[in-house]
């Protein structure tokens, strides 16, 4: 099972409900931070999360609105005992940013991280899991995420309970192994059965471009920006941002399963228009909200 909380969904300015940006997916023992603005280690408090849980740190861009948090919460995990080593992962520049950040104050507790800049394909690939970025377009290096669980294998109860099959037996066919029982060859393909892997996107801070819809095609759950209803159209392109109508496109001409709208404009006041703009083009669009959970 896979969960993501929003603890920010807001863009530039931050408002009374909402954060600067900040995503985090949890999936089994790992706890992956999209994003870090300000204030998110407060939010992830009210969330019930403590700060040293995260594992990874995905940073789509380094704009104030996405980074200003990452100095407290390396301190903050490292007065929370934090017992390993963190990864950050980031664009091209990463490295130096993160060094003037850590050399301009008096930094304390600061835990031992890993930083990769990295720019497209799969940058890891763990057992139950991948990580896959691809390069976005705004004013700066700017990169999208795509994480994607691994196929699982499931046994069928009924059909190894009438053969009475058990044990390692199990183990093995659900590795894909056949087994040999009562003198036949049961192949795993008789009792078992692919469960697809689960995947989620984060696109964040960029103009419609190849990335953003490698990132959405045929994923479960696409978390994206529409910092900006279409009839303010001109000011995304100059800023180099999506509209909630372009987001919606881009998940609809994709087959994404799931469309959650973050990164809004603090003009707005409420989702209203939104929800509405954003439905008309992709049925179901979801607006995120701060603490706002999702099961995948």
């Amino acid at each position: 099972m896979t969960e993501i909380i929003f603890l920010g969904t807001g863009c530039m300015q931050p408002t009374k409900l909402r954060n600067h940006a900040g995503v985090l997916l949890q999936h089994g023992t790992e706890h992956i931070l999209f994003d870090c603005g300000e204030g998110i280690q407060r939010q992830m408090r009210v969330a019930g999360v403590k700060p040293a849980k995260i594992t990874r740190l995905c940073i789509s861009h380094f704009h104030g609105d996405h980074v200003f948090g990452i100095p407290g919460l390396l301190s903050s995990m490292g007065a929370d005992q934090f017992a390993s080593k963190l990864h950050i992962y980031g664009p091209k520049g990463t490295k130096l940013y993160l060094q003037n950040f850590l050399e301009a104050f008096a930094a304390k507790d600061i835990i031992e991280h890993e930083v990769h800049e990295v720019t497209s394909g799969v940058i890891l690939d763990e057992e139950t899991f991948t990580i896959e970025a691809k390069p976005l377009k705004h004013s700066v290096p700017c990169i999208g995420y795509r994480f994607q669980e691994k196929d699982k294998r499931r046994i069928h109860v009924a059909k190894t309970e009438k053969l009475g099959l058990e044990g390692p037996l199990l183990g093995k066919l659900q590795e894909g192994k056949s087994v040999e029982w009562k003198g036949k060859t049961i192949r795993a393909d008789e009792v078992t059965y692919i469960v697809p892997g689960k995947s989620v996107s984060y696109v964040t801070d960029t103009a419609p471009c190849n990335g953003a819809v490698a990132l959405a095609k045929d994923v479960d759950v696409l978390i994206i920006e529409g910092t900006l209803l279409d009839n303010l159209r001109v000011n995304a392109e100059k800023s180099l941002h999506l509209t909630v109508k372009q987001a919606a496109l881009i998940a609809s001409e994709n087959n994404v399963k799931k469309l959650v709208i973050t990164h809004i404009s603090q003009r707005y006041k409420t989702n209203n228009e939104i929800m509405e703009e954003a439905q008309t083009y992709f049925e179901g669009a979801v607006v995120a909200e701060d603490f706002m959970k999702i099961k995948v």
